[in-house]
């Protein structure tokens, strides 16, 4: 391997820019690809060279034959995924390897098997991970239902049907009773096959109010597994996270270790390598269940970075490459408190609709102590229709819980967005919740606290005279020119 080494993100968005930076930290060449709608995506313009894959939207980005054709012609010899299009699939890392292209995450036999919850919950319990109750794949048919049913009359309801191959939040309904159970038998398995390509479903026993718990470790090819504490990531919309938080909070520190020891165990059951995230349901009377491996980098590993101070994307690059860990356990000393807000273009009052197509005519972002952004918007920036709705990552570090709320509060104040609607306005209320100041979260948060969604929304107001101000700015600065 040369000194420099031609590295493609094969990827989009603020991750891409993550990626980027750091491949371009270590004096490697970045290579980024994109379809037609992001022709303009700063991602492009900030790698050292750009490759076209196609018109798109998403399928070229999900299309492994373009990728890897892409890499080749820009002779690159390594390849990272990212998170989301093809992080995790196993294809893209067996491609990899069959064109002698490194993957810049965990091998494919493991994405596979992790890949797969039937399998990993069956790995986890030979190793002793402690899971909630839960079923193999159900039959198709009839079979499977009654398989379902008689799951159910042993543990009671409610019970979670779950995609197979699921991720992201997606493949998941929740069923309350025998009637939800037969009525939702079938589409949850059609929903999986539309979303993964597989109509394998599972049944396990819900655990009612958890906290989410994860925690992030990273293991090099010669044997070290080691882990970056644990985040808290209960408050969600829809499954799919909103708020991230490290370390995970109101636990003891013999819990968090011992939390933190079975996740490095499930890692080395699992024979994994390179970053990787672990997840565990906490419930009220703090015992913990496994959940699943992610097998890929996190969109909220910035917390972990803020508290551990370890750049996760630069070590996966370097363990990829065949480094070794240069920390053991305990040469990691977290400290203080990092929460990430996830600024989507959405409107939170209206189930949190995506804003896609609209211009952002004026963006102006926080900063100062402690306050990490990682974004690809600008002003100007239509925004594309075809992907997710994520704008920037807000990141803020603090010594305490108070100060991190308090500067995480300012930030929120300090932005300005104008021309689609966000999600500040409803993250103002929720720093501003008695419950959120305590740390006092669950899962069912939103759900309990509908009082969030009740604020005013000037963005029209505000757009106007944002939109009005850069005018006169601009005009002025043009006379000052003249």
């Amino acid at each position: 391997m040369s000194a420099k080494t031609k590295i493609l993100v094969a990827n989009r968005g603020e991750i891409a820019i993550r990626i980027i930076r750091a491949i371009q930290e270590l004096n490697h060449e970045a290579v980024a690809i994109y379809e037609t709608p992001d022709q303009h995506s700063r991602h492009i313009r900030i790698a050292n060279e750009a490759v076209w894959i196609g018109d798109g939207p998403r399928s070229d980005y999900l299309n492994i034959d373009k990728v890897i054709k892409a890499a080749k012609r820009a002779g690159a010899t390594a390849i990272h995924p990212g998170y989301g299009f093809l992080a995790e699939n196993p294809l893209l890392a067996k491609a990899c390897d069959e064109a002698g292209i490194i993957f810049i995450g965990p091998s494919s036999e493991v994405i596979e098997k992790l890949g797969n919850k039937v399998t990993a919950r069956r790995i986890m319990a030979e190793a002793g991970i402690p899971m909630v109750p839960g079923t193999q794949n159900l039959s198709a048919g009839e079979a499977g239902l009654e398989e379902a049913r008689e799951f159910a009359e042993k543990y009671g309801y409610p019970l979670m049907l779950k995609a197979t191959a699921g991720g992201g939040g997606r493949g998941i309904r929740r069923v309350n009773n025998d009637r939800e159970l037969r009525d939702q038998y079938s589409v949850a398995r059609q929903e999986a096959l539309a979303a993964f390509n597989d109509d394998s479903v599972y049944l396990e026993k819900v655990v009612l109010t958890p906290k989410h718990v994860e925690v992030q470790i990273i293991a090099d090819n010669q044997g070290k597994t080691v882990h970056l504490g644990t985040r808290d990531c209960s408050i969600q919309r829809r499954n799919q996270k909103l708020v991230e938080i490290a370390p995970a909070f109101h636990l003891s520190p013999e819990l968090t270790e011992e939390i933190c020891e079975t996740a490095v165990k499930a890692a080395k059951a699992a024979n994994y390598t390179n970053a990787g995230t672990v997840e565990f349901l906490l419930d009220s009377d703090n015992n913990y269940y496994f959940m699943e491996i992610n097998t890929r980098l996190q969109v909220e590993h910035t917390v972990t970075e803020m508290i551990a101070g370890i750049d996760i994307v630069r070590t996966q690059i370097k363990v990829a490459l065949g480094r070794e860990l240069l920390f053991e356990q305990q040469d990691i000393f977290l400290r203080g408190h990092a929460i990430e807000m996830r600024i989507n273009a959405e409107d939170p009052k209206n189930n949190f609709m995506p804003e896609g197509g609209k211009t952002i005519s004026v963006y102006q972002s926080p900063g100062g102590y402690g306050v990490r952004l990682d974004g690809f918007c600008y002003q100007g920036l239509t925004i594309p229709e075809e992907y997710d709705s994520l704008l920037v990552k807000l990141t803020v570090f603090g010594w305490s819980w108070n100060e991190t709320v308090d500067r995480l509060k300012r930030c929120l104040t300090n932005f300005v967005i104008t021309g689609p609607k966000t999600t500040i306005p409803f993250y103002l209320n929720l720093v501003n919740d008695s419950d959120f100041r305590k740390g006092d979260f669950d899962t069912s948060y939103l759900d309990t606290h509908t009082h969030l969604f009740d604020y005013e929304d000037f963005t029209s107001e505000v757009n106007k005279l944002a939109r009005l101000i850069a005018e006169i700015h601009h005009k002025g600065k043009n006379t000052y020119a003249a």
